[in-house]
């Protein structure tokens, strides 16, 4: 990546025109191409860019950035106050705590925390239109499939829906109960649940991470 702190004009030749009249701005040029504006404020958001695949053509007092379609960002250096280059090497990409994957593993774990003698049957319970989260039996050994989300929205509760519907034509499962858990569960989804008969569980995450093997939570 490059960094360059510059005096600059950058206008914009394209399907319309943009201008932004000189002032010091931040311009970022990625290995992948892409050439970026910034203020010191709008947060992430840059003021004007060109993604890839662009080229950047230097010249001492003017920078054109062009791409396939012909259009242009021409910036117009006054004064360079900083330019300097860094390797970032590979991106591993980001890694969230408390997805919708962690969910799922934990609440395996601890399955009794949707009732006193639950087991698991399957995490990713296949079905023809998807897996399920998760396939219980509860005390009495009747099937139950939970769906898990980190915010419970009506989609969520329509994608159950869906999963029972299939899942109680199997003579084998029948009659299949299902269980909508997590995180934040919004007023509509639990009411639409509710009305189908399905029962809403709000997950604690890191109540599930501190739990120990012989004590659990009814939430």
């Amino acid at each position: 990546m490059r960094l360059v702190i510059a005096h600059c004009q950058v206008d914009y030749v394209g399907r319309l025109t943009a201008h932004l009249p000189p002032a010091q701005r931040l311009l970022l040029i990625k290995a992948d191409g892409s050439v970026s504006i910034h203020s010191d404020d709008r947060a992430y958001k840059p003021l004007n860019w060109m993604s890839p695949p662009c080229w950047l053509i230097e010249d001492p007092d003017v920078w054109v950035v062009q791409n396939k379609a012909g259009e242009k960002l021409i910036i117009t250096l006054h004064e360079v106050l900083h330019d300097s280059k860094h390797e970032l090497g590979p991106e591993p990409g980001l890694v969230k705590d408390g997805v919708e994957a962690d969910l799922q593993k934990l609440l395996a774990q601890h399955v009794t925390t949707l009732g006193d003698g639950w087991t698991l049957v399957r995490r990713e319970f296949p079905t023809a239109i998807g897996p399920v989260d998760l396939m219980c039996r509860d005390s009495d050994g009747k099937s139950v499939a939970v769906e898990i989300k980190r915010r419970g929205e009506i989609d969520g509760v329509e994608q159950l829906t869906r999963y029972l519907e299939l899942l109680n034509r199997d003579p084998l499962l029948a009659p299949v109960r299902g269980v909508f858990a997590a995180q934040q569960i919004k007023p509509q989804a639990r009411t639409l649940a509710e009305d189908r008969g399905i029962r809403c569980v709000v997950l604690d995450y890191d109540a599930l991470r501190g739990i120990e093997p012989d004590e659990f939570r009814l939430f």
